[in-house]
């Protein structure tokens, strides 16, 4: 027997779902390596990427790298600071009942929750499938993450979730050279040494900070969930 992910049903284990919007890749990366300390200690794992339709921004987003970097970026930084929401698209796996744990992966745009992810926490689908449950918060930053993760606690509590816990990762160097580094990465698709006469530090996330969302979510999993075999709560 199969759940709606086409995964073997196990009626004794825990579910976990992952919802989360990753316009470059670098969240899902995080998460994928979180998926995978989950699905070790035997729980059913799904994963909910958000898709972003809204028509005044869809185009933009809707390719990678960048065709024109910086009129890109900017172009969701007023809608971003008045904490605007804009038309999203989730998978059934939000729709397909109970879990036990949601883990929300939150890439920073302009110093707080992308738009995405603020659309989702304040829909009406956001509501029953947060309210009393234990919630995890993964973001994913340039550098500024508090605000973010603040922002996302926020709208996630008003839903009725129950914060369990959070980490946080973060690209190498200063304000300016990790900005144009990930100006630099937008717009080719490639990590360069150097941008607009910048000598600029790596950016994305290494292989390190994928091991530490492993070690993050085997943790959660043991602490909230006690082990494989304990039953669900």
């Amino acid at each position: 027997m199969t759940d709606d992910a086409g995964q073997p049903r196990d009626d004794a284990a825990r579910r976990v779902l992952f919802v989360y919007y990753s316009y470059t890749g670098q969240t899902q990366k995080v998460l994928d390596g979180a998926a995978e300390a989950f699905r070790q200690r035997g729980c059913q794992v799904h994963m909910a990427p958000i898709e972003f339709i809204d028509p005044r921004y869809s185009e933009r987003f809707s390719r990678f790298p960048m065709r024109k970097v910086w009129p890109d970026m900017l172009s969701v930084l007023p809608a971003q600071n008045r904490g605007e929401t804009g038309e999203i698209r989730t998978p059934d796996a939000v729709r397909a009942g109970d879990y036990d744990l949601i883990c929300l992966g939150s890439p920073t745009w302009w110093d707080t929750v992308s738009m995405p992810l603020r659309s989702f926490l304040k829909s009406a689908e956001a509501a029953p499938l947060l309210d009393g449950k234990p919630y995890a918060v993964f973001v994913v930053c340039r550098r500024k993450w508090r605000g973010n993760l603040e922002a996302v606690r926020e709208l996630a509590d008003k839903q009725g979730g129950r914060f369990a816990d959070s980490i946080h990762f973060g690209y190498p160097g200063g304000e300016l050279p990790s900005l144009l580094s990930l100006a630099s990465y937008l717009g080719s698709g490639e990590y360069r040494e150097r941008y607009l006469g910048v000598k600029l530090p790596p950016t994305n996330i290494s292989d390190g900070q994928v091991d530490q969302a492993r070690k993050f979510a085997g943790k959660l999993a043991d602490r909230l969930f006690g082990g494989r075999d304990a039953t669900p709560l």
